[in-house]
């Protein structure tokens, strides 16, 4: 679709992305969650599973904390990115702090998922580990997860990762078939 938000006739991109949160109606601390769904194909999408912090306790982004607990990159096919960002590692972010997995094809369903403790944040895809990251107890700067976050799936089309879209592809769609979050004691 068109985007011409001030409907003067100017548009101002050719494409519009998607999001569903859960904001002061799903917050959680030490859950878990797990989410089966299909991923898109084609250069420009990009879809992702994440959590962001409901009150933002240390500041604005990327002092509060990010979950990534699912990005994947059209462009990049089939190579799926599980991360955490703060306010010392936010971009360049170094190996205990995001990691990859190659699966067959992401058109498929997969289940991604993460366990989220008080001393380390576990992710999965099928149940195959992908990262660990600790809490080495050195404040907020590197473990901002100690505060209620709440969970935002979506679909971007384009923008800083996604890159360069590429109109042939469209159709695409982000397909879930559940979202589940378990309290700690559940797992």
């Amino acid at each position: 679709e068109t985007y011409d938000p001030n409907q003067d006739d100017l548009i101002y991109a050719l494409y519009t992305s998607g999001r569903i949160s859960t904001k002061y109606k799903g917050d959680w601390q030490y859950v878990k969650v797990e989410v089966r769904a299909k991923l898109p194909k084609g250069a420009g999408t990009w879809p992702a599973i994440w959590m962001l912090p409901t009150e933002n306790y240390y500041g604005d982004w990327p002092a509060s904390g990010e979950i990534d607990i699912m990005e994947h990159v059209g462009s990049n096919l089939n190579r799926v990115h599980s991360s955490v960002h703060n306010s010392t590692n936010y971009t360049e972010l170094p190996n205990d702090q995001t990691s990859f997995i190659n699966l067959e094809d992401v058109s498929d369903w997969h289940i991604y998922s993460m366990i989220w403790k008080e001393d380390e944040i576990n992710f999965f895809v099928d149940e195959q580990p992908i990262l660990t990251y600790n809490n080495t107890g050195n404040g907020s700067e590197l473990w901002p997860f100690d505060q209620k976050f709440h969970l935002v799936l979506n679909l971007a089309i384009g923008g800083t990762w996604g890159g360069e879209i590429d109109p042939a592809i469209f159709p695409v769609d982000l397909i879930v078939d559940y979202v589940r979050i378990y309290k700690q004691k559940c797992f």
